[in-house]
């Protein structure tokens, strides 16, 4: 008889952090890869910092999976899940070699989230997004060309649709990188970023303390608001409005709406208006057996009424309870339920600095220069993986526990 598996279906987050939070208890129980087989699947070969898209700088922003999964023990597979095969338990991934089908014992969905692409005239063709790391290149290669595209007045001008949190940070990094590429052109002169929501405000989530910060923040980075209004169309040099209006750009980056992995509504069991699967405590998907959910294509309701969102704050905490799950259901071993009693946001606001708020409320703990401290903090150091190579550390990060907050960062960002 071979080994038994457990697949672990996607390398962001969720998917990492369940893959090795799985490799740790099987080494804390003494059991290797010869019984038990972690194996983890996912598009490339890299873990990527997602929620670091919209920075200029993409090169920090790919781990490669064999630095980190290597030295715990944890095989992983390029390749794209076709389908899922719940009563066969198998997994049909689409790679290199072909088609294969893999079976598993226990099965982690952690597949995340995409962004939601509505059929707007001209947006596929000409659209940019900082949903992935290839699509965040696609768009720093736009960028870095500007100097060389003809003279037209939507030149250096950037309309960013979507005004949620990842559409605020792309527009706040929009000005600098717009400047950037005037002067490869060796061109002067006024940049234009225009950021674009059907809601009345930014931030539509973000509660009345923090929303003046937002806005005090665009206003100072030149920031352009279009609020009440919906895209018509855009053809690469304007984009068209709803209220009639027209404006020149050769840059639109669409931010506006996520989605889980379609592959989560195949499962046969309800999802949510996200398209999310519903997970108990201890992240199994209710109504299936034997497969557990994480990250974003996972819904878990909190105890004080809320449920987890689309983030790696609440991504990286469920993957490694799933992980750690799916080995102790695999040997009938208690499993732990995973309550998650706190929730924050910092929001980079570029060079002028980011926002801080605690609670579902959104009270503003820190603006400015302090809270970009604590984001960069965030952003450099506490969702990288460990990149020593060193087997007990990745393990040991791997626990299944809840990080508190990060404190703020004092002159200087030492803790």
């Amino acid at each position: 008889m071979g080994a038994q598996r457990i697949l672990v279906l996607g390398g962001g987050f969720a998917g990492l952090w369940s893959a090795l939070s799985a490799a740790r208890q099987l080494d804390q129980l003494g059991i290797g890869p010869d019984t038990i087989e972690v194996l983890l699947i996912n598009r490339d070969a890299f873990h990527g910092l997602r929620v670091r898209n919209y920075e200029a700088d993409l090169a920090p922003l790919r781990v490669p999976l064999e630095a980190v999964l290597g030295p715990a023990g944890v095989r992983w597979l390029v390749g794209e899940v076709g389908s899922i095969d719940l009563a066969a338990r198998t997994v049909i991934v689409l790679s290199e070699a072909g088609p294969q089908s893999l079976p598993y014992d226990r099965l982690v969905f952690a597949l995340g989230s995409q962004l939601l692409r509505p059929p707007v005239p001209g947006l596929a063709e000409h659209g940019f997004d900082v949903d992935t790391y290839g699509g965040a290149s696609r768009l720093a290669d736009h960028l870095g060309a500007l100097a060389e595209r003809p003279e037209g007045p939507g030149r250096f001008t950037a309309v960013v649709v979507g005004a949620g949190l990842t559409g605020i940070e792309a527009a706040c990094e929009l000005p600098a990188r717009l400047r950037a590429a005037q002067e490869r052109a060796g061109l002067a002169g006024p940049v234009r970023v225009v950021l674009v929501d059907h809601n009345p405000q930014v931030g539509s989530d973000m509660g009345e303390s923090a929303r003046p910060v937002i806005e005090e923040a665009l206003a100072a980075l030149g920031v352009e608001l279009r609020l009440g209004v919906r895209v018509e169309g855009l053809d690469g040099s304007e984009i068209r409005f709803d209220s009639s209006e027209v404006i020149a750009a050769d840059t639109v980056i669409w931010c506006a709406g996520m989605r889980a992995n379609p592959l989560a509504a195949g499962c046969g069991v309800p999802t949510d208006a996200l398209g999310r699967l519903a997970v108990g405590a201890d992240l199994r998907v209710e109504g299936l057996s034997g497969v557990f959910a994480a990250g974003d294509s996972a819904r878990l309701a909190l105890e004080d009424g809320h449920s987890t969102v689309m983030s790696c704050q609440h991504g990286r905490p469920m993957g490694r309870f799933a992980g750690h799950n799916a080995v102790c259901d695999l040997l009938g071993l208690p499993l732990l339920p995973l309550r998650i009693d706190w929730y924050m946001t910092i929001l980079d606001l570029g060079p002028w600095g980011a926002l801080y708020t605690e609670g579902w409320d959104r009270q503003v703990v820190a603006t400015g220069e302090t809270a970009k401290r604590t984001k960069r903090l965030i952003n450099g150091e506490r969702i990288v993986p460990p990149l020593s190579g060193d087997r007990a550390e990745i393990l040991a990060a791997a626990a299944p526990v809840i990080q508190r907050p990060p404190p703020l960062q004092p002159q200087g960002g030492q803790p």
